[in-house]
């Protein structure tokens, strides 16, 4: 994704004739693919001066148990599901939503891995 400006379509199938070029603000980045490994970030510089920690590899995720209130940091093993697109399973992609099997159990991510940096969970089983 290398440009986020609006698109050369309309709904209807028309087309939208440009009164201004793309701008440096619109721009976008690649995706980070965060997978399971020897945790690896990255530091990016976004708008305004402010930063997004990408992570690139992650072995641990913070996995929380909502009956219990504890918080536990504990290895990731596989994921088992991910909703957002079928093939991040077989990839071992960490995504926001993904079931993964952790130490303890199933857990589901809550955070974004690679706009935070972390990957925080929630147990479901």
């Amino acid at each position: 994704m290398l440009w986020q400006g609006r698109s050369v379509r309309k709904s209807s199938g028309g087309r939208y004739h440009p009164t201004s070029g793309k701008k440096r603000f619109e721009i976008g980045r690649s995706p980070a693919e965060t997978v399971i490994g020897v945790t690896r970030r990255r530091i990016i510089r976004t708008r305004g001066g402010n930063i997004k920690v990408r992570a690139l590899r992650c072995e641990f995720a913070s996995v929380s148990d909502r009956k219990t209130g504890v918080t536990k940091k504990v290895a990731i093993q596989k994921v088992e599901a991910n909703t957002a697109n079928p093939n991040y399973v077989r990839r071992n992609l960490l995504t926001k939503g993904a079931i993964i099997r952790t130490d303890i159990g199933r857990a589901q991510i809550v955070s974004r891995p690679s706009q935070d940096g972390t990957v925080n969970a929630i147990l479901i089983e």
